[in-house]
């Protein structure tokens, strides 16, 4: 594997990390934990917690140079943090999809990103219960490490799907209750699915497991690495006002996604997302 930003260690290296974390930390208590709910309402339990510190500290040992921000700072905490133009940053969600993790659905993740001169340059989400991986490295492709083994590039841009007959994942309860009602009675694609965890969402979108994609409310934690997988297989995304949807600040993003550019017109026309 390729080094990262040209230091001494690689992919493989992070790679290593995430994975081992999330099998001695997030296995054994799978479905066994009680949860608590934060400020924003959305849940927290002790992995959440124990796999920040895990990874953060041996981040810290692989690089000292580069900055960390995990989802369990502060808010103060993480917009210090991306302020700081002149180091890289690790972008840790521990846990993505505490909820499913909590009460046993087996759709999960840990989600890092590293953002290097305010870009998005390095993106890995490990999915612990299928022991998949899926990583993307800008302008350099993106591919999924399937049992730690084999690896399967990524690439969608050559399908063609008309959208009444794609699969759509769409979560509907943080969209405007107009989009939503509409969505329901009104559907515009072949079948739709909810799982319940944004990194995933994206990596699962880029393996092309279903074909348009809507999220009304996501951290830069939830979606900085899957996001850049799903983009560099080729994939189209925006927000709801067609802006595009990483920005380097802590400000929630909506995203629209679609797994090539001529399907993302026709589904972004649906949505009347601005051109």
């Amino acid at each position: 594997m390729a080094k990262i930003l040209n230091k001494n260690y690689t992919k493989e290296d992070i790679f290593s990390i995430v994975r081992n974390t999330a099998i001695e930390e997030l296995l054994p208590r799978f479905a066994k934990v009680s949860e608590s709910k934060k400020n924003d309402g959305s849940l927290i339990t002790e992995s959440d917690l124990i796999v920040q510190k895990q990874v953060e500290s041996e981040l810290y040992e692989l690089d000292p140079d580069i900055l960390f921000l995990g989802e369990e700072m502060s808010a103060q905490e993480q917009n210090t943090i991306l302020q700081n133009k002149d180091k890289a940053i690790w972008v840790l969600d521990p846990l993505d999809g505490t909820t499913n993790f909590a009460a046993g659905i087996p759709y999960y993740s840990v989600s890092l990103a590293l953002i290097d001169k305010g870009e998005i340059v390095f993106g890995l989400v490990y999915d612990p219960e299928r022991d998949e991986c899926f990583v993307a490295e800008k302008n350099n492709g993106a591919y999924c490490l399937s049992k730690g083994t084999t690896t399967i590039p990524l690439k969608n841009e050559t399908q063609t799907i008309e959208l009444k007959d794609a699969v759509a994942c769409i979560d509907l309860k943080r969209l405007p209750g107009e989009l939503a009602t509409r969505l329901v009675s009104q559907h515009p694609f072949r079948s739709q699915r909810s799982f319940g965890g944004v990194a995933l969402d994206w990596c699962w979108l880029a393996a092309g497991r279903f074909d348009v994609y809507l999220h009304g409310k996501q951290n830069i934690w939830d979606y900085a690495a899957g996001h850049l997988v799903f983009t560099e297989t080729g994939g189209a995304s925006s927000t709801l006002e067609g802006e595009p949807l990483f920005i380097n600040q802590l400000l929630p993003r909506a995203g629209v996604a679609a797994l090539n550019h001529q399907l993302f017109q026709e589904w972004a026309a649906w949505l009347e997302v601005p051109n």
